[in-house]
């Protein structure tokens, strides 16, 4: 199975890299974009028996920090 885990800074939270590409769109000429937030994407090729509280307990632990990023799991 593969599931795909999205990472994002919460709102509030300064985000260097999501200004950075909003002045790199505007730069190129890119116009209209109020506000950029990055984020990443993690997918995980796992077998079938992995259950949604594993998954939940990966992201708490280790894959996202939750003081400053929320992450939502999409299961295919």
């Amino acid at each position: 199975m593969k599931t795909r885990i999205f990472v994002t800074l919460k709102n509030g939270v300064l985000d260097p890299q999501g200004r950075a590409i909003h002045h790199a769109l505007e730069g190129l000429g890119f116009d209209g974009v109020s506000d950029v937030r990055a984020g990443r994407l993690i997918e995980l090729e796992h077998e079938e028996d992995v259950t949604r509280e594993q998954m939940e307990a990966m992201c708490e632990k280790l894959l996202a920090n939750t003081v400053i990023e929320n992450y939502a799991i999409e299961e295919n």
